[in-house]
C-alpha cells in the first residue's frame, strides 16, 4: 500500500528547502496526523534531523532500570534524572541538535513533539531560538503538540515573530477516499478521523475509540487541566448539546435551559470558544457589516467532525441513512464541517438570518461573500433566503448544495476557497 501523504506535506517540505527563518509549528486538534506527517517528510529529505518526544523515553533501558534510593522512606526507586522531561532535558536536546548541525555541511533539523508538557516551554525555546540567531547558528526547529489553547498561548506571548504555521485539520473527504476508499454517506457519517476508518464495520468499537481516545482527551486535558473553568460539568453537557444541535441556531439563553443551568450567556459563550479552538465544537455568529451585531447574535452550532454527531446519537450508520429528516441535519452538519476544515487563515465563516429569511453558510473570502443554501431532505424547500441575501449583499457567488444543485460529491471534493470558481 502506497503511504498516503497530506496536502500539507509539500508544504512543510518546501519550508525545510529554505534558509532557517522561523520556527515551524505544526498545529491542529488531536489525531489528524501531526507527528505522521512531520515523519513522513523528515524521511524524505536530505537533512539529518533529530526527532524527541517528550513522551518517549531517553531509553528502553532507563525505563526499566530505576535507580534504588536508599535516602528515602522504605528505599523508594526513582526514574533517572536523564529520563525526566523538563527544561534541562529541552536545552540538552537543543544542545546536541546545535552540535549536530555544527558538523553537517548540509545543516540540520530538530523536531520536538508534545512540548506543551515542558513547564515554561516558550520562554525556555525563547531564550535558545534569539540564541541562535545571534550566533548565526542554521538548524530547522519543528515544535508539535496535542494541547492546542496550551500551544497557541505559549506562541502568542513568548514566540511572537518567531514562528510560522502549518495547520492541519480534520480530515476532507477526498483525503478519506483516497487513503480508506470512503464513500460519501460513510463520511458523512463516520467523519474524518483516520484512525477510526479502520474499525466502521464495528460501530461500538468505532464508538468506544472516538469517545475515548478523541472525545475525553479533548476535553479532560486539552481544555479542563489547562484552562480555568469554573464548571466543568457545565462544558461537557455544552458540547454534547452541541453535537444533538449541530446545524441548528440556538440562543444562549435557550442553551442555559436545555443545560438545567443557573449560569451566564457570558460563561456559555467562553466555553464554546474553547470548544472550538480545540477543534470539537464551534457556534457561528449571524452574517453582518456591523460587528456589534455579529457578536450579539445566536449563535449556529457546528461540530468541526460529523463523528463526533453519530458517537452521541443513538443512530446506527443505517438508521441514520433510513431517517430523512435526520440524515438532513448530518449533511448541513457535514457541509459546514467542510467549509470550517477547508478554509483557509483569513476566510470567515458565518450564517445570516433575518426575520424569516435565512441561509445555511455565509463564506467571507477577502472582500467576496459566497452564499451557501443546503438542500439534502430537510422540511425546507424555499429559496427565498437566499434570494433575499442576494438583493441585500450582491455576494459574489450563491450556491445551491445537494438537491437541485451542485452534487453533494462535488462539493467535498472542493476546497472552501475554490467555491468562488465553481459553476
Amino acid at each position: 500500500m502506497v503511504e498516503f501523504k497530506r496536502p500539507q506535506f509539500s508544504t512543510l517540505l518546501s519550508r525545510l528547502n529554505e534558509k532557517p527563518r522561523h520556527i515551524i509549528y505544526v498545529s491542529g486538534p488531536r489525531q489528524v496526523g501531526k507527528t505522521t506527517l512531520v515523519s513522513q517528510t523528515l524521511s524524505n529529505q536530505a537533512l539529518p534531523f533529530q526527532f524527541v518526544s517528550t513522551d518517549e523515553p531517553d531509553s528502553i533501558e532507563n525505563t526499566f532500570n530505576p535507580v534504588f534510593d536508599p535516602t528515602q522512606e522504605n528505599g523508594v526507586f526513582h526514574i533517572p534524572d536523564s529520563n525526566i522531561r523538563d527544561g534541562r532535558w529541552l536545552v540538552r536536546e537543543w544542545e546536541r541538535a546545535r552540535s549536530s548541525s555544527n558538523m553537517s555541511e548540509k545543516g540540520f533539523i530538530l523536531a520536538i513533539d508534545e512540548i506543551q508538557k515542558i513547564p515554561n516551554w516558550s520562554e525556555i525555546v525563547k531564550g535558545l531560538w534569539d540564541a541562535d540567531r545571534r550566533k548565526n547558528q542554521q538548524f530547522h526547529v519543528i515544535l508539535l503538540g496535542s494541547a492546542p489553547l496550551l500551544m497557541q498561548r505559549g506562541l502568542n506571548e513568548s514566540l511572537a515573530g518567531r514562528f510560522e504555521t502549518i495547520q492541519l485539520m480534520h480530515w476532507s473527504f477526498s483525503e478519506m477516499l483516497e487513503a480508506f476508499e470512503f464513500d460519501l454517506d460513510q463520511f458523512i457519517y463516520f467523519g474524518g478521523y483516520p484512525e477510526g476508518a479502520y474499525l466502521v464495520n464495528e460501530q461500538g468499537r468505532w464508538r468506544e475509540y472516538i469517545t475515548n481516545a478523541l472525545i475525553e482527551p479533548n476535553i479532560e486535558k486539552d481544555i479542563l487541566k489547562l484552562q480555568r473553568v469554573d464548571k466543568p460539568a457545565l462544558l461537557k453537557k455544552l458540547f454534547n448539546l452541541g453535537s444533538e444541535y449541530s446545524g441548528q441556531i440556538l440562543s444562549y439563553n435557550k442553551m442555559l435551559g436545555q443545560l438545567n443551568d443557573a449560569g451566564n450567556t457570558t460563561t456559555l459563550a467562553r466555553y464554546l470558544e474553547l470548544l472550538s479552538m480545540a477543534g470539537l465544537l464551534t457556534g457561528l455568529e449571524t452574517y453582518s457589516t456591523k460587528p456589534f451585531r455579529r457578536r450579539s447574535s445566536s449563535p449556529k452550532l457546528n461540530v468541526y467532525n460529523t463523528a463526533l454527531i453519530s458517537t452521541c446519537s443513538d443512530y446506527s450508520f443505517t438508521t441514520a441513512k433510513a431517517d430523512r429528516s435526520y440524515w438532513g441535519r448530518l449533511v448541513e452538519s457535514a457541509v459546514g464541517a467542510h467549509l470550517l476544515n477547508t478554509r483557509k487563515y483569513n476566510t470567515k465563516l458565518y450564517y445570516w438570518r433575518e426575520n424569516n429569511y435565512e441561509v445555511d453558510f455565509v463564506l467571507k473570502i477577502g472582500l467576496d461573500l459566497v452564499a451557501i443554501e443546503v438542500k439534502s431532505g430537510k422540511h425546507k424547500s424555499s429559496l427565498d433566503g437566499l434570494m433575499k441575501f442576494n438583493e441585500r449583499f450582491q455576494p459574489k457567488k450563491s450556491l445551491v448544495v445537494g438537491e437541485g444543485g451542485i452534487p453533494l460529491l462535488d462539493f467535498f471534493m472542493t476546497p472552501a476557497e475554490e467555491l468562488l470558481e465553481i459553476e
